[in-house]
């Protein structure tokens, strides 16, 4: 039976440096997938661990439905083994001298599940994840992604209140990591387990999230759907590592409602959209994703020539690096054919929509 799970204030201090975790309150509500994605250090693995109980808070309070199972003011720390969730690693951390049938039972052997009803619910895991013609083989016959889905079912044979699954995919080839990441989704939906998801992986907190929060230097900056993430970032950090990698440096000159114009360090106005915070004569950084260029232009409002400085072609896509406003944007066009050689003159078109203003003094952290 999936359960709510409430982090309340919950901070983490090692013996040394910053707080791995800084403050960081959230809720997943029964049944939802939240993803944690930052980049590595920003508190997410740790956030996980302390979830799980392998970690030990500093403060704050954990709650998986009515049982609060670590509130370290209050002498509460309920172990690992009593909270009932299931965790999926990096590593398979298969059993390697077992069937695949072994190593999903061994969990409800674990808890002297009678025999009946182990093979029933392991044939029903396995069912899931798409294993049931290879319950007798040994694991290690295996390719890699088999082995992290029986990972999956073993985790989810006894019926956790909650799964925890950190950065599951990245030992995978990417061919592998595509269709595991897919299956994922439908296999912890099915279910109906709630889970948190850790990655560092935009492409895959986007596939399998229902919510995704952002995470840097131990604290949770947004915490919204997909969309919102990907459309309305709540500040330059959030926008860069979700792939708005263009920047653009300017001056508010003018504003009205939630837009505004800015000029450009080399000259050129444009309309983007600007937060309530900044007013007329403030410097800003907007972000831009590459693929919000249109190129060809289109619409009357924000088209400037470009030149093609330089072109990468990927066979269903090419990316385009375009010298503009004292500088270089990059482009990203779906299709099959280069339509614009290097050196040549192409418009550009930047929807107002998708130009989002940031304070000059906020730092992006390109870091992944």
């Amino acid at each position: 039976m999936s359960e709510e799970l409430k982090v309340e204030r919950l901070r983490k201090v090692f013996s040394v440096g910053r707080p791995a975790i800084d403050d960081v309150s959230f809720k997943v509500a029964a049944g939802e997938i939240v993803v944690l994605l930052g980049p590595s250090g920003c508190g997410k693995t740790t956030t996980l661990r302390c979830v799980a109980g392998l970690e030990h808070p500093t403060e704050g309070i954990i709650s998986i439905g009515k049982d609060v199972v670590s509130a370290p003011e209050r002498g509460i720390l309920m172990p690992p083994r009593h909270r009932n969730i299931g965790m999926v690693f990096q590593s398979y951390a298969v059993w390697p001298h077992m069937t695949v049938r072994q190593n999903v039972a061994f969990p409800l052997k674990h808890r002297k599940t009678p025999r009946g009803e182990t093979n029933k619910k392991v044939d029903e895991a396995l069912a899931i994840v798409g294993l049931s013609e290879y319950s007798e083989r040994p694991v290690v016959a295996l390719s890699g992604g088999q082995m992290q889905r029986v990972a999956l079912a073993r985790s989810l044979v006894y019926q956790p209140r909650l799964l925890l699954l950190d950065e599951p995919l990245s030992n995978l080839d990417a061919k592998l990591r595509l269709r595991l990441r897919d299956d994922l989704r439908r296999i912890i939906k099915q279910t109906n387990v709630t889970a948190i998801y850790v990655t560092h992986d935009q492409a895959e907190a986007v596939v399998l999230g229902d919510r995704i929060g952002v995470m840097r230097d131990g604290k949770m900056l947004q915490l919204a759907s997909p969309q919102d993430i990907y459309n309305t970032p709540a500040d330059l950090f959030v926008a860069n590592f979700t792939g708005a990698s263009n920047q653009i440096d300017g001056k508010v000159i003018e504003r009205s409602g939630n837009e505004g114009l800015v000029e450009t360090k080399s000259g050129e106005r444009l309309r983007a959209t600007l937060p309530a915070a900044l007013q007329t004569g403030s410097p800003v950084k907007i972000a831009l994703r590459p693929e919000a260029i249109r190129l060809g232009g289109g619409g009357d409002t924000n088209i400037f020539t470009a030149k093609v400085a330089d072109c990468r072609y990927h066979g269903t896509q090419t990316v385009y690096d375009l010298a503009v406003f004292g500088g270089k944007l990059e482009a990203l066009e779906l299709g099959t054919e280069v339509r614009y050689p290097v050196g040549s003159e192409v418009k550009i078109a930047l929807p107002p929509s998708l130009l989002w203003g940031y304070a000059a003094n906020e730092t992006s952290g390109s870091e992944h």
